[in-house]
């Protein structure tokens, strides 16, 4: 019985499969899903092949102190930005061994929002090896903390899987 829904699940496994394939590994840089994208793939059987590290990053400091995010880029930008996804996803690519990483930063809620920062409101970065950079800044709502979050496992999965392709 796995921890994720069906539809989550499949999709780790196929990307365990496809870069254990090709010999890939991948990092995730978290926010507002606390580990739950590494989770996701780890929940498949030979994901130690492929998964080599993730980093959950929920402060500023943590952000700052483990992927390098600039003190300045959060200050202008706000933990919630298109710009400290992208630090994060660089930071997780050059701060590991992997091929391709993928980082989140979002509004989970219920709380926490504001108008020009909604709860719901999540960017997603991914990023290889090769120079491919993906960023996707997605509205899901206020639907629920737990399906903002399982709604962003399942972007960052996709969009892993579509910066791997691009490798």
């Amino acid at each position: 019985m796995s921890l994720f829904p069906a539809d989550i699940e499949d999709q780790a496994r196929r990307i365990i499969m496809d870069f254990s394939a090709r010999g890939k590994m991948v990092a995730t840089a978290e926010s507002c899903t606390g580990g739950l994208i590494a989770g996701a793939l780890t929940e498949i059987s030979g994901s130690s092949a492929v998964v080599d590290r993730g980093f959950v990053t929920y402060t500023n400091q943590a952000k700052m102190d483990m992927l390098g995010v600039a003190d300045a880029t959060l200050a202008t930008y706000g933990a919630v930005s298109k710009e400290t996804a992208l630090q994060m996803v660089h930071g997780a690519l050059y701060r590991s061994k992997a091929a391709v990483a993928v980082a989140v930063t979002g509004i989970a809620g219920p709380g926490g929002g504001s108008a020009e920062k909604p709860v719901g409101l999540v960017h997603v970065a991914a990023k290889s090896r090769s120079g491919n950079i993906l960023h996707r800044e997605m509205h899901y709502g206020d639907i629920g903390r737990t399906e903002v979050r399982l709604a962003t496992v399942r972007t960052a999965l996709e969009m892993l899987t579509e910066v791997a392709a691009q490798a």
